[in-house]
């Protein structure tokens, strides 16, 4: 059975050594596409390279997205965006913008985008079990007509990020019906896993602050959304 390349880890010299022995890998393209076989010619045809009437219907419509950005050194991010239904806006069939909500500011994503334009768009709907997928490149911009027309609540973002649509196409519903995401008999209930506060606390080991007062930050910071 083949074995992962022990130059793997050399790509990159902050990867930890893999712990877990993995064997018979896929090792070409080429090997990939013969145990998976072909796409559809539907699966192929979708893909559009704008935006359409169906794909900006559902935008406008939802409230949630996955934003997965890369930086140029091959670091993966993947960062979730949400709002009120329409908070992404479409400009034309081949741009969009995303305001940028106050945040941890970490910047994960944003500076990603200063270094590696390439962007990847998940859009989900609550209820909705089909998706839509949106790549395209992306910059920074404080246009202030862009920010004034993301502002809520009176308040304009700080940042707009806005994105060049290349590829855009509707997702089938299969992953979520096999996850029953929006099936409340399937919902965790909260008091399942520890606070927030209490899980970060753990990680973070911070001398800064007690348990009480992250606890009293993470309320604060879901208060003040704006």
């Amino acid at each position: 059975m083949a074995t992962a390349p022990a130059s793997a880890a050399s790509v990159d010299e902050k990867v930890a050594p893999i712990s877990y022995p993995i064997t018979d890998v896929v090792g070409t393209q080429d090997e990939l596409r013969e145990l998976v076989g072909q796409p559809s010619e539907v699966a192929v045809r979708k893909q559009l390279s704008a935006l359409d009437a169906h794909c900006t219907a559902y935008i406008a419509r939802s409230p949630f997205l996955l934003l997965g950005t890369a930086s140029a050194s091959g670091t993966c991010d993947v960062s979730p965006k949400g709002d009120s239904p329409g908070f992404v806006q479409v400009l034309d069939e081949r741009t969009l913008v995303i305001p940028d909500r106050p945040g941890n500011r970490r910047i994960d994503s944003l500076s990603n985008i200063m270094d590696n334009s390439r962007v990847g768009l998940l859009f989900l709907i609550p209820g909705v079990e089909e998706t839509l997928r949106v790549n395209g490149r992306a910059v920074i911009s404080r246009a202030p007509d862009l920010l004034d027309r993301t502002a809520m609540n009176g308040k304009r973002p700080l940042l707009a990020i806005v994105v060049q649509v290349e590829e855009a196409f509707l997702h089938c519903a299969r992953s979520f019906k096999r996850a029953g995401l929006w099936d409340p008999e399937h919902r965790t209930q909260r008091a399942e896993l520890p606070s927030l506060a209490a899980m970060i606390m753990d990680q973070a080991q911070p001398t800064s602050c007690t348990l009480d007062e992250l606890e009293a930050l993470v309320e604060h910071s879901n208060r003040n959304l704006y």
